[in-house]
């Protein structure tokens, strides 16, 4: 795995410059092979460690979020060798309905059932470091060209932090599929602790949860198939 320093860079003027600069992707790729982790370990905080999620179709959009239920991060001096995080599926919370309402009963019931997580089977989700890399001034996260609506997904370079310090890839595992996903994070290491924040899209269907796939619809311009785009943000707090 590549080590990359936190500090120096964090600060320096040059990672606030995006202009003039070759396209790259958020990628998605199969698992790649974890090594071993060297250095102390921190652990996550479950009360700020989460991912935010919003999905879409033509006729709206449905957000919430997933809680951590444990995790650690791996850091030897300044530089990141590793870490593991353990989000709950079946704690995913709805917040653009009320739990009282009915609709909010039905969705859940749908996004936990084998259509889409198939929580059953698989109750929480994974994440683990497989790369850390530096993210560098000339780097400029490439959209991908959506079918347009009222509700077109958002774009990847949109979702993206202020001022991205390193390339992340890790393994993340849902419905008991695992891809290799590499994505732009801001990262800081202060008084022993790290904080770090990104926003990137998958496309749901690499994880098997192809409930109405935009592929499979007739005809889009009657708005029967839900994006296969999903939109994430991850928030995360580690400390000893």
């Amino acid at each position: 795995m590549k080590l990359v320093k936190l500090s120096g860079f964090i600060l320096a003027a040059a990672f606030l410059t995006f202009a003039c600069s070759k396209p790259t992707t958020v990628e998605t790729s199969e698992a790649q092979e974890v090594t071993e982790t060297e250095g102390k370990s921190l652990t996550i905080d479950p009360n700020v460690t989460q991912i935010q999620w919003r999905g879409y179709k033509p006729a709206g959009q449905h957000f919430g979020k997933i809680p951590s239920t444990e995790g650690m991060l791996a850091v030897q001096g300044d530089a990141i060798t590793g870490g593991k995080f353990t989000f709950d599926i079946t704690g995913l919370k709805i917040e653009d309905l009320q739990e009282t309402d009915e609709s909010y009963g039905k969705l859940w019931g749908h996004l936990q059932s084998a259509d889409f997580f198939d929580a059953a089977n698989h109750p929480t989700a994974t994440f683990e470091i497989t790369g850390v890399e530096l993210f560098n001034s000339n780097d400029v996260i490439a959209d991908q060209e959506e079918f347009s609506t009222e509700n077109t997904p958002l774009s990847a370079s949109s979702l993206t932090p202020a001022n991205p310090t390193h390339w992340i890839s890790g393994n993340l595992t849902m419905r008991g599929t695992t891809k290799n996903i590499k994505f732009p994070a801001a990262v800081k290491l202060e008084n022993g602790a790290v904080e770090a924040k990104a926003g990137f899209n998958i496309d749901r269907t690499e994880w098997g949860l192809a409930y109405g796939d935009e592929a499979t619809a007739v005809d889009k311009a009657k708005d029967k198939f839900i994006y296969n785009t999903v939109s994430l943000q991850l928030d995360l707090k580690a400390s000893e």
